[in-house]
């Protein structure tokens, strides 16, 4: 394959030969000798709520024994809030939902939203979100300011109009979306649009940019919010002494400067073994319990209880819930109740993860291995551009390919969140024609984690079929860098 000038040429090459590519990739998964019997049955990740892992015994039975009883749901919200607290301390509190977005949903309408009752105009209000990863999570509720940001979201999604991702919007809410010293917004991938390159963020001179860009808004500032991942891929990488994440830190502290709630969405993350609100400082922070955690599909809202009022309040949850005066359905975001068998699940879930945390922690380190070990197979010009860390917050081990783009030469193909959502991101389509369920492949950032077919009944990794997983990843690599000109 002859190399190519420009980006967009390279893309362009490889849409033409698509069909091509999966050829390549349906023959490579017979060579690897994928058995036929578990194809499209096992993949590289079980933190996907599209195609979320099997549960484990101990949460099924939990489950299947609280669903044969008597439980007043108060009580299964209590004794949830009662292993947060054990953990985090009193000052801290808990509101489980039925997904990740409906918890950003009633936290964002809680605490930074404007009033909408009484006589006057509504003022608007406005958050601030760095210019990250996922930002149709955290960045979308509020309209995008300043103005070049007005289709950063573009056509992502499947669901058109007013009840697409533009419908998230909240009552005179603004969000200022502040890129990160450091950071390349490069456009990249066959549906050509920006990704955010995180590895090379700069955490103070990011203090210095969203403390001048919080002074110009402050009238209006009702809140920050960022992800709450800790990997170099999603610019986390500048860690202090503890391992806490500085940016994190830096941007708790600025809200704090302005009386203000910092919101992190750690949907793909570990109550208790990953991102900690007390060294972050973060006042509120939101899981998908369904991903990394190993719940049935619901959410969690973890944080300080001043801010868990009213987001308590809002879901119908800041009273008895049976038989006395209560505030159960009698609130906007009742419709967001989880449901008596994610609750059980969740309290078991939490339970493992205050007590037997290696359940959680073990699987990745045996995945980090065999991933190291399949990568060091590709050919040393592409190794030498990859970086490959393990998340325990994530429960997941993130391969990072920025490095393979340097000096101006063209490297592994970048795929943006917009190729995932129109079907044009080879490393998720192409793993697919292998039997491979794929995994989170956007912005040069691949997040691994086990539970798909890869985990036995009690979480630990199934090391045969977690291989197969990754050489066939590994194997599509280089498939799609042959056609790409790069080896």
């Amino acid at each position: 394959m002859s190399e190519f000038k420009y980006k967009f040429q390279m893309y362009r090459h490889l849409q033409a030969n698509i069909a091509n590519i999966y050829a390549e990739a349906r023959k490579a998964a017979d060579e690897i000798g994928i058995p036929k019997e578990i194809r499209g049955k096992f993949g590289l990740t079980g933190a996907i709520s599209g195609c979320p892992a099997p549960l484990r015994r101990d949460i099924i039975e939990a489950s299947e024994k609280g669903a044969t009883e008597v439980i007043p749901l108060a009580r299964l919200v209590d004794e949830i809030r009662e292993i947060v607290k054990d953990v985090y301390g009193d000052e801290y509190d808990a509101a489980p939902t039925s997904t990740c977005e409906a918890a950003l949903w009633v936290t964002f309408d809680a605490l930074f939203t404007p009033p909408m009752m009484g006589r006057g105009d509504n003022y608007r209000a406005r958050y601030i979100a760095p210019y990250e990863k996922h930002m149709h999570h955290q960045a979308s509720y509020g309209r995008p300011f300043p103005g070049w940001f007005k289709d950063y979201l573009a056509d992502r999604g499947c669901t058109a109009g007013e009840l697409g991702f533009y419908g998230k919007r909240q009552n005179n809410l603004d969000v200022i979306i502040v890129p990160l010293p450091g950071a390349r917004y490069d456009v990249h991938g066959i549906k050509y649009h920006p990704v955010p390159l995180l590895t090379e963020v700069e955490p103070h001179a990011a203090r210095e940019k969203i403390k001048s860009v919080a002074e110009i808004h402050a009238p209006m500032l009702t809140g920050i919010t960022s992800l709450g991942y800790d990997t170099p891929g999603y610019g986390y990488g500048v860690k202090d002494d503890n391992g806490t994440p500085v940016l994190q830190k830096i941007l708790a502290e600025i809200a704090h400067q302005y009386d203000i709630p910092y919101v992190v969405d750690n949907a793909w993350g570990l109550p208790f073994v990953g991102h900690d609100p007390r060294k972050t400082g973060a006042d509120v922070v939101v899981y998908s319990m369904d991903k990394a955690t190993g719940a049935a599909t619901s959410g969690l809202i973890i944080g300080k209880e001043q801010y868990m009022v009213p987001i308590r309040r809002a879901l119908g949850m800041h009273g008895d819930r049976y038989g006395t005066t209560a505030s159960y359905g009698k609130a906007a975001y009742v419709t967001f109740d989880p449901g008596k068998e994610a609750l059980l699940t969740q309290i078991q879930a939490l339970k493992v993860l205050r007590d037997r945390p290696e359940v959680l922690t073990r699987p990745v380190d045996d995945l980090e291995k065999i991933v190291t070990e399949e990568f060091d197979k590709l050919p040393a010009k592409l190794r030498a551009g990859i970086t490959i860390n393990k998340s325990y917050n994530s429960a997941a081990v993130e391969v990072n390919y920025e490095g393979t783009w340097k000096n101006g030469k063209l490297g592994i193909p970048v795929f943006s969140i917009e190729d995932m959502y129109a079907g044009t991101n080879i490393f998720q389509s192409g793993l697919s024609q292998m039997g491979i369920i794929p995994t989170i492949a956007y912005d040069a950032n691949i997040f691994i984690s086990p539970g798909l077919g890869t985990t036995d009944e009690e979480g630990m990794l199934k090391e045969k079929e977690a291989r197969y997983a990754i050489q066939g990843l590994v194997r599509l690599i280089e498939i799609v860098c042959k056609y790409a000109g790069i080896i």
